[in-house]
């Protein structure tokens, strides 16, 4: 087991290295930030002066490694445009992003693990159908799109939802269901298979002849013997719902990283975009590392792979 810890730990190390130095390349090749914080009049000298005290001058192999000894002390540098620093900058928006992405995941699994277990119980069935049909439809939807519709009917039109910003939880509701309707259908999905898996045991068929309750037989049988695959998926979805929270956040204009991550990526301020790109990085490899971890020592066998 300790040695399935290191090499998931090493792991996410390369991971998060890894995601560092392709943004770091790819943010270098969009261009000169230099002259979008100097004065339209500035000169050549003064343009020149600037991207020397930046270090913009040097050649992009030093760049990286000056970036990289820094980074890993947790140094990200100062942001260009308000010159504060990266680092706590991009961390103080981490809990709006936080309460945002766990209250969409409680959302998705108190309807999603419900309407999964109906579908399988009642498979085939007029309301397995439409169940099925909504999952598609949910996972085929653009967050976006979704994100606009909500705020011209429930903002717009009936005027009884905020368009956007923070602040209470009436703010919370229509960018949690935009960015909870994904995951809705994709854990309805998942599971309405495990449970169709389960409910074909023959201890299953065994506790039916027996004279099991229904309720008692779903949820106390297939049900839980179904959980440790969503609990695994969960844990992942959680990573994924923090690291694709961008959209929802700019759509709705609540304060999290992925707004904080647009913001810079428009205005050229790579200080901000390093740091923001490290945070998610981190959270998603610790977020894998740690459902890795829980399945192995649940299932030993993971350990041998």
């Amino acid at each position: 087991m300790l040695d399935f810890i290191i090499k998931r730990l090493i792991q996410v190390v390369v991971v998060v290295l890894l995601a560092l130095t392709v943004v770091f390349f790819l943010i270098r090749l969009s261009g000169d930030p230099t002259a979008l914080f100097l004065p339209p009049d500035a000169s050549r000298e003064q343009i020149e002066d600037y991207r020397e005290m930046l270090g913009f001058d040097r050649p992009i192999y030093i760049q990286y490694g000056e970036f990289m000894v820094n980074a890993v002390q947790g140094d990200f540098g100062q942001s260009l445009r308000s010159k504060e620093d990266a680092l706590p900058l991009v961390l103080s928006r981490l809990p709006a992003t936080f309460q945002l992405a766990i209250s969409a995941l409680i959302l998705s699994l108190l309807i999603a693990i419900p309407l999964g277990v109906l579908s399988a119980y009642k498979r085939n069935s007029v309301f397995d159908r439409i169940s099925v049909a909504l999952t598609v439809l949910g996972q085929a939807v653009p967050s976006f799109w979704l994100g606009l519709i909500l705020i011209y009917f429930f903002a717009a039109q009936l005027n009884i939802l905020p368009s956007g910003g923070a602040g209470s939880i009436v703010h919370l509701i229509l960018p949690m269901i935009t960015l909870a309707a994904y995951s809705v259908a994709r854990f309805t999905r998942f599971t309405r298979s495990t449970m169709l898996d389960v409910l074909r045991k023959d201890y299953i068929r065994t506790a039916k002849a027996s004279g099991v309750p229904t309720i008692r037989l779903v949820g106390r049988y297939a049900l839980k013997n179904s959980l440790i695959p969503i609990i695994t998926l969960v844990a992942l979805d959680l990573g994924t719902l923090l690291g694709g929270a961008v959209i929802t956040e700019v759509v709705f204009a609540w304060p999290g990283v992925g707004r904080l991550l647009m913001q810079s990526l428009m205005n050229r301020d790579f200080p901000i975009v390093l740091a923001g790109v490290f945070i998610v990085a981190l959270i998603y490899a610790v977020i894998n590392f740690i459902a890795d971890i829980l399945y192995a020592y649940v299932n030993p066998q993971i350990r041998v792979k």
